[in-house]
C-alpha cells in the first residue's frame, strides 16, 4: 500500500491489526496528542474490543493503521485508517457521491477512511508524540493520498476531525465538510436546578414534568460505572441495543461481545444509565468518558414508558458531567429535540479528497453549496435555544 519515502529518518508502516501495535506506545501518542485525552475512541483498549468482537472484520472494515517510528525505534506518529467495502458504520451520508461515479462507470469503494472506527465523535486523526518532526502530518497526509490514487481507490476521507486536524488536511488541498451535532456545555453548574435556572420558563416547566412522570411510573434509575458496572448489565444492554436496530429492519453495528469485552476492559471509562420498572430493566444509555466530555453513545429500551428516553440519555448525561465537573456532554447524531432541552447546535467537520480530478472538482462545488446550508441552518436553531436572554 505505501508509496514512497515519508523521510529517511523515519519508519513507516502499516498495521493490519491494533494487536501488532504496543498498547502503551499507542496510547502515549494519544495522549501527547492535544486533545487526546478526552478521546476514549481511539484508544489501544476500544480499537482491540472492535478488533476481537469482530467488528473491525478485515473485510467491511480492513484496519490499515499507518505508523511512523523514528531511527530510535520509538512511536512518533500513528493515524487510524481502515479500507472500506460499504457504507456500514461511518455515520457519513455520501449517497450522491456514490450515484454519481457509478452514473460515470466509476466506482466509489473501496475507499480509505480516517476515523474512530463506529463513533461520531469529533476529536483528533493524526495521533503525535511530543517532539515529532514538525512536517509529519503533512508528509503523511500526501503520502496517504498518493497510495490511494495509485491504488486506483475512489478516494480517501477524514471523518469527525478536529479543528488541527482539519487545517492539516485542508492545507493538503482537501475538501471541508460540515455537519451539526447537539451538545451541552457545563457552565460551572453547581446542580440540575441550577441548569434549569437558566431555562425560559416553559422549558424548565417541561422538563420538570417529563422528569416527574418517569418517577411516578415507578422507574428507578441506576448510573453504572467502575466495579459497579457487572457483565449481567452490559449483557441487558447488549440487548436493548440489538432491538433498536431491529425495530428499523437495520443490522446492528456490533455485536453483543463488544459490550461484554467493553464492560471488562473499559469499566472505567463507561457510564451505563439504566432504568428499572417492577424488577425488570426497561432502558438503558451507554455513555464513554473523555478527561473533559460525557459521550452519550447508544441507546435501548421499550417504546410504552414517556419521557424514559429523555430522562436515561439527556436528563442523566447532565447530571452526570455536572456531579463529575465535566464541562460538556457530547449527544451523538441527530436530534432536534435535544435543543429545547438545553443542547446547543456545534458544527463537525470531515475532510476529503477523490483521486479523480473531475470528481474532486464536482465534490469540491457540491461542498461549498452544502456549507453555506448547513451554516445558515446551525444559526438559526442557535436562535430556537431554550436560555434565557442574557
Amino acid at each position: 500500500m505505501l508509496d514512497g519515502v515519508v523521510s529517511p529518518e523515519l519508519t513507516v508502516e502499516i498495521s493490519g491489526r491494533i494487536s501488532r501495535i504496543g498498547a502503551a506506545e499507542w496510547d502515549a501518542c494519544l495522549l501527547d496528542t492535544p486533545g487526546g485525552d478526552d478521546h476514549p475512541f481511539l484508544r489501544h483498549a476500544y480499537l482491540s474490543v472492535l478488533e476481537e468482537c469482530g467488528a473491525i472484520d478485515g473485510q467491511v472494515w480492513k484496519a490499515s493503521y499507518l505508523t511512523a517510528r523514528d531511527l530510535a525505534g520509538t512511536l512518533v506518529a500513528a493515524i487510524p485508517v481502515f479500507l472500506k467495502s460499504n457504507p456500514f458504520g461511518d455515520f457519513v451520508e455520501e449517497g450522491a457521491w456514490v450515484d454519481a461515479l457509478h452514473r460515470t462507470g466509476g466506482h466509489y469503494y473501496p475507499k480509505l477512511q480516517i476515523c474512530a472506527p463506529f463513533a461520531p465523535v469529533g476529536g483528533p486523526r493524526i495521533l503525535l508524540r511530543r517532539g515529532a518532526p514538525p512536517d509529519i502530518a503533512a508528509r503523511l497526509i500526501d503520502l496517504m493520498t498518493r497510495t490511494a490514487r495509485k491504488d486506483g481507490l475512489s478516494g480517501i476521507h477524514a471523518t469527525f476531525v478536529n479543528e488541527a486536524d482539519l487545517s492539516r488536511f485542508t492545507q493538503a488541498g482537501w475538501h471541508v465538510r460540515t455537519d451539526t451535532q447537539f451538545h451541552w456545555q457545563n457552565r460551572d453548574y453547581r446542580n440540575f436546578d441550577d441548569f434549569l435556572a437558566t431555562l425560559t420558563c416553559d422549558k424548565r416547566g417541561m422538563i420538570r414534568r417529563e422528569r416527574r412522570q418517569v418517577g411516578q411510573n415507578g422507574v428507578d434509575i441506576h448510573v453504572l460505572t467502575g466495579a459497579d458496572l457487572r457483565p449481567e448489565h452490559m449483557d441487558v444492554f447488549a440487548g436493548f441495543y440489538r432491538s433498536t436496530f431491529l425495530k428499523k429492519q437495520t443490522l446492528p453495528h456490533l455485536p453483543r461481545e463488544f459490550f461484554l469485552l467493553l464492560g471488562e476492559r473499559m469499566a472505567d471509562d463507561l457510564v451505563l444509565v439504566m432504568a428499572r420498572q417492577g424488577g425488570r430493566w426497561v432502558g438503558g444509555t451507554l455513555n464513554f468518558r473523555g478527561r473533559r466530555t460525557l459521550f452519550c453513545r447508544s441507546w435501548g429500551g421499550v417504546d410504552d414508558l414517556p419521557f424514559l428516553y429523555f430522562e436515561v440519555t439527556n436528563y442523566r448525561a447532565i447530571d452526570c458531567a455536572i456531579d463529575r465537573g465535566l464541562c460538556a456532554v457530547d449527544g451523538g447524531m441527530g436530534g432536534h429535540y435535544k435543543l429545547k432541552r438545553g443542547y446547543q447546535p456545534v458544527p463537525v467537520w470531515s475532510a476529503h479528497h477523490m483521486t479523480d480530478p473531475a470528481m474532486d472538482d464536482a465534490v469540491a462545488r457540491f461542498l461549498i453549496n452544502e456549507r453555506a446550508v448547513v451554516a445558515r441552518d446551525r444559526l438559526v436553531l442557535a436562535g430556537q435555544g431554550p436560555y434565557r436572554a442574557g
